[in-house]
């Protein structure tokens, strides 16, 4: 969202909230849901998602994906405990991969599991560090013979350090034998599938009991909006819901309309609708999926540049944005002797980098491999910047390896087939 665009929405909202509150309320709630809707719809999320006539579902907007989390793992909680007791809190297990978000781990605090019961399952290279349902499968079976209960399963598309999916078929189905409910955290990838191509990376999301992803992550929107649905909204307003005389009215008692206070943690509420409706409505389907691609072609740009400089490698693949990639130790080896270490020279490397203030790149550590994160996320980014980037790198990537840069065509003059 372009700042003005932004500075009228903020103005509008408190414009809106001054004149008349009961219509601003009412205003809101109608926006949201639609909006919600219009978004489940680009999704293609199942219609159990939605709010509809005939259904149990609903969307509602957050703030981020800890709330989301802290939300939906509180209502398979209470959900649980109310099945087998107050007192087995100690025997309820949660269920994640050793690259979900340390959100989860907060979350489950806060709710109340014991932090010895958040099982982090290991992912391996050979997997690309996906969680497989055969790794959980082993760790549910011997939490099931040590008398535990499986309530929640966090699945991942888009993970922070490596942006790899995870396979959310096989793992609902999973879960399903195990009456497991299973959320699926799309905060960073879910903004990509609004694009055909990208769509697939949801297939067997109908398994899931929720969905979220953050449209301030990729999707042209001000921080904070997280975009929340699930299936049944009964499971979680329940826990959440507060009764006080002050706070009664006919509309909430009917139960004709939505008290989205009741989805949430706060009981105050931002109209974080409608800034996301500005979003649509002032880029349109196209003009979103076209910003999308757009960052892609150049994500896949250096990528094709890295891949033809024979000192680095590709550590993972690519599948949105982000390029994660390092020099090789064979690189490393070859100029610096074998007693050099890899991690410290790509450490070195990075700090190098940064240190010009020209680009500004990350780093992550996976299997115990440590490398750079190239994430073409912001909104002005052009070709230009792209290849800027990468002349840095390899310029740094000279200097300490102490060689002279290959001369190697530009990707651009040697297009890929799409991947």
């Amino acid at each position: 969202m372009e700042a003005r665009q932004a500075f009228l929405v903020k103005c509008l909202s408190t414009g809106l909230m001054l004149s008349d509150s009961i219509g601003y309320l009412l205003l809101q709630l109608e926006l949201e849901m639609v909006v919600m809707n219009w978004l489940s719809k680009l999704l293609q999320l199942p219609r159990s998602f939605s709010f509809s006539n005939d259904g149990d579902g609903g969307g509602v907007l957050l703030g981020t994906t800890c709330e989301a989390i802290i939300c939906t793992l509180l209502a398979a909680k209470e959900k649980m405990l109310d099945k087998i007791g107050r007192t087995n809190t100690e025997k309820l297990v949660v269920y994640c991969s050793d690259q979900t978000h340390v959100g989860l781990e907060k979350a489950a605090k806060i709710v109340g599991i014991k932090p010895e019961n958040v099982r982090k399952v290991l992912t391996t290279k050979s997997t690309n560090f996906k969680l497989t349902p055969e790794s959980l499968n082993d760790v549910i079976k011997r939490d099931v013979e040590s008398g535990l209960i499986q309530i929640y399963l966090c699945a991942t598309v888009g993970t922070t350090s490596t942006t790899t999916v995870d396979p959310l078929a096989p793992l609902c189905e999973l879960s399903s034998k195990y009456n497991m409910g299973v959320h699926v955290d799309a905060t960073y990838a879910g903004s990509a599938c609004i694009c055909p191509e990208f769509r697939h990376f949801l297939d067997g999301v109908e398994g899931a009991s929720s969905f979220s992803f953050n449209a301030h992550k990729w999707l042209l929107t001000n921080l904070a909006c997280c975009c929340l649905w699930v299936k049944d909204k009964s499971a979680l307003t329940i826990p959440l819901s507060t009764n006080s005389e002050y706070l009664t009215n006919k509309a909430t008692e009917s139960g004709q309309v939505v008290d989205y206070k009741d989805w949430q943690i706060a009981l105050t509420r931002r109209f974080q609708a409608l800034k996301l409706w500005m979003v649509l409505r002032s880029n349109g389907v196209t003009g979103l999926r076209a910003f999308i691609r757009n960052h892609v072609k150049m994500a896949k740009n250096f990528e094709g540049q890295v891949t033809m400089d024979s000192r680095f490698e590709i550590v993972v693949p690519r599948y949105f944005y982000v390029v994660c990639f390092r020099v090789s130790p064979c690189s490393i080896n070859e100029h610096h002797g074998k007693n050099y270490e890899a991690n410290e020279f790509n450490h070195k490397l990075l700090e190098s980098i940064n240190a010009t203030g020209l680009v500004y790149m990350t780093h992550s550590v996976v299997g115990g491999v440590y490398f750079i994160r190239f994430s073409v996320g912001a909104t002005l980014t052009e070709d230009r910047h792209i290849q800027l980037a990468w002349e840095l790198v390899q310029g740094k990537a000279t200097s300490l390896l102490g060689t002279q840069t290959p001369k190697t065509a530009s990707y651009s003059d040697n297009p890929k087939e799409e991947t």
